[in-house]
């Protein structure tokens, strides 16, 4: 039986479809003749960064500065931090810094310029900062063709310690529609966004080396990449239900799982529980959108293969209940202590809960274990 040594929940991880996951991307971005600078927010990994940019590409994007530090400490040196950031946090920034790293900031609030300048200039460092673009996903980021997007740019180019890089923009609503025409459109969003927005910073004699864009499905639905410098996805390298159901992946693409065991049956709610549970699969369940039946995760025989109808329906801190879309489960299929693999619905969610991947083969041998770095 395979995975019989590990204990549940476990998170594993296909090295052979992790590996494909990145040569595809990596292979895209080529052809385009850009740069891929992979998001490592889902990976966490130094192995997971060695296959994402084992072409030649260096550079990556975190999401937190713990992110930062640990790949610093790996050897990376050109990082992104795509978070806005607050004074308080520049020491810490200064730290990665410190192990050779050019790691460069993200800001879309001019008035946060004069506050960051100051506790630089403090440290005695500088900092090349990037300004977010809004291209639709309203989270963070300035409109292009706002007065305050040329305010901010000004700013940093008067601060003393800060350095107008260029322009990034994150197209998030891109996980929100379900057809490859919706993704291509909001990909074409994204790219004029951010194109429009480098070339009103030239027009207006600002520097501009930099044009990122980045999100998993605008990456692979886009029809054009002119007037990019790079892209950032990071989730196409696991896939998710969430990817599968907008196309981003197929079910066989999806390269993390969670191993869990069955620890009873409640006939009277027509359930089956297991060990994973909101902690080992995070409590998104953002693939409802498109389906009724997704629930926390999709349900998988140790070998991997889907069992069809069964989903987590529900999810406590350490329990998951499983369901069948019918509501008929054949307990005898599912005794006590019998290990089931379960699909996240979003990968970057349900790899957050854990320390490490257990690494395996596509036929089930286990390989050996990827730690990850987790916090802030």
């Amino acid at each position: 039986m395979p995975f019989d040594t590990l204990n549940t929940p476990a998170l594993l991880l296909d090295k052979d479809v992790f590996e494909e996951n990145c040569r595809v991307m990596q292979e895209r971005v080529q052809e385009a003749e850009i740069k891929l600078r992979p998001h490592m927010k889902t990976a966490k990994a130094l192995e997971a960064y060695h296959c994402a940019t084992k072409d030649g590409f260096g550079g990556i994007t975190v999401s937190t500065l713990a992110e930062a530090d640990f790949f610093a400490s790996g050897g990376v040196t050109d990082i992104l931090y795509g978070v806005g950031i607050v004074p308080s946090k520049l020491s810490q920034a200064q730290r990665v810094q410190d192990k050779g790293v050019k790691l460069t900031l993200i800001t879309d609030n001019p008035d946060a310029i004069s506050l960051l300048d100051d506790e630089a200039k403090r440290l005695e460092t500088t900092f090349p900062v990037l300004i977010e673009i809004d291209s639709g996903g309203r989270r963070g980021g300035v409109l292009a063709n706002s007065q305050e997007f040329l305010n901010l740019a000004q700013a940093i180019t008067a601060s003393q310690c800060l350095s107008l890089e260029g322009v990034m923009t994150h197209a998030g609503h891109s996980y929100h529609v379900s057809t490859p025409e919706e993704i291509a459109d909001i990909a074409e969003q994204e790219r004029e966004a951010v194109v429009g927005a480098s070339e009103r910073l030239l027009k207006a004699g600002f520097p501009c080396p930099v044009v990122s864009a980045g999100s998993t499905p605008t990456a692979v639905f886009a029809k054009s990449y002119e007037g990019l410098t790079e892209i950032r996805p990071g989730v196409y390298m696991f896939g998710d239900v969430d990817q599968m159901f907008i196309g981003a992946c197929k079910q066989n693409e999806i390269a993390a799982t969670v191993l869990a065991s069955v620890i009873g049956h409640n006939k009277t709610a027509k359930r089956l529980l297991i060990d994973a549970g909101g902690l080992a699969l995070s409590k998104d369940i953002s693939a409802s959108e498109f389906s009724s039946h997704t629930g926390y995760g999709l349900v998988c025989w140790p070998d991997g293969d889907v069992i069809e109808e069964l989903y987590v329906e529900s999810v406590h801190q350490e329990h998951g209940l499983v369901a069948s879309v019918s509501g008929d489960l054949p307990y005898d299929k599912f005794p006590v202590g019998s290990r089931l693999r379960i699909l996240p619905i979003h990968t970057c969610m349900t790899c957050a809960g854990f320390s490490h991947y257990d690494v395996h083969s596509a036929e089930g041998e286990l390989l050996g274990k990827w730690g990850r770095v987790n916090r802030w």
